[in-house]
């Protein structure tokens, strides 16, 4: 089956999921490989299978495909794997569970996940804001549908998600809650004061604003809207070939602000093992 028409069936077969984004209302049928909502608006979806749910233009620091491409070989290689698996037992295993990945990036968490999860009742989506990732997406074998979406203005129903996963990705939290089941959770990885701590101090004096990082006003945030949140900390070293820790640097939006001259000193000493220290948030309504 064709991209284009596997995206067309999940898209068929998971109506309940989805809302239009340029009036809410909901999406109500598939004719052939275009999506319609109850007011007629239309979708049409790429050759990918994909959908683009944006009603307007954007534009993204992180629509890179090095980027997503260096990312894809450090997941793969199994940086995030006890991230994931902390996240995994988090979940139970409802029958047709709906699971959604917000800033799915190049899609290997919702791969990942769904390779673990072994369930084929669950229904997985995947979006981000940037085209480039979700074209890179695409390339996953899943079963799960990727689209084109603004976390701020989700194309989705009320209450149509038992799980949603947050990895780094920014919050809109009454978006998120909207979205949710009653009994959903929402399920968050923020990075500790350590995560990749020997890049950081590396690539930033002890002056620069960039040298420390700190999660508090994430973490203070999360809690206005999950006061009964619970939390955990998740910590480890993860080996790094040279060719691995060459990915990290293109990877990490930590580079952004370091110097050429302090880019390069680094690329060339380069890192052996790294810090993964991150905090996992678990909300419920």
């Amino acid at each position: 089956m064709k991209k284009i028409e596997r995206g067309a069936q999940f898209v068929a077969q998971n109506l309940q999921l989805f809302c239009c984004p340029v009036c809410q209302a909901d999406f109500t049928k598939v004719v052939e490989h275009s999506v319609f909502c109850a007011h007629k608006h239309q979708f049409d979806l790429s050759k990918k299978g994909t959908l683009y749910l944006i009603k307007h233009g954007v534009t993204s620091d992180y629509d890179d495909d090095e980027m997503w491409q260096a990312r894809r070989i450090l997941l793969q290689a199994g940086l995030f794997d006890p991230i994931i698996h902390a996240i995994i037992a988090q979940m139970d295993q409802p029958t047709n569970a709906n699971i959604l990945d917000i800033g799915c990036g190049e899609g290997s968490v919702l791969h990942r996940l769904e390779e673990l999860r072994q369930n084929k009742t669950e229904s997985y989506v995947g979006f981000d804001i940037s085209k480039r990732a979700i074209n890179l997406a695409t390339q996953q074998e899943t079963t799960g549908f990727f689209c084109v979406a603004d976390l701020a203005a989700l194309p989705f129903r009320d209450k149509s998600f038992d799980y949603l996963i947050d990895i780094f990705s920014p919050s809109a939290y009454h978006e998120f809650k909207r979205v949710q089941t009653d009994q959903g959770k929402l399920l968050k990885i923020i990075p500790n004061a350590n995560y990749l701590g020997e890049l950081r101090r590396a690539l930033y004096d002890k002056n620069d604003e960039k040298h420390a990082y700190s999660n508090q006003k994430v973490l203070d945030l999360f809690y206005q809207h999950y006061p009964e949140a619970k939390t955990q900390r998740i910590s480890y070293e993860f080996e790094l070939t040279p060719k691995l820790f060459e990915n990290l640097l293109k990877m990490t939006p930590l580079q952004w602000g370091a110097s050429k001259a302090r880019l390069q000193e680094v690329a060339q000493k380069g890192l052996t093992k790294i810090s993964v220290d991150v905090t996992l948030l678990m909300g419920e309504k």
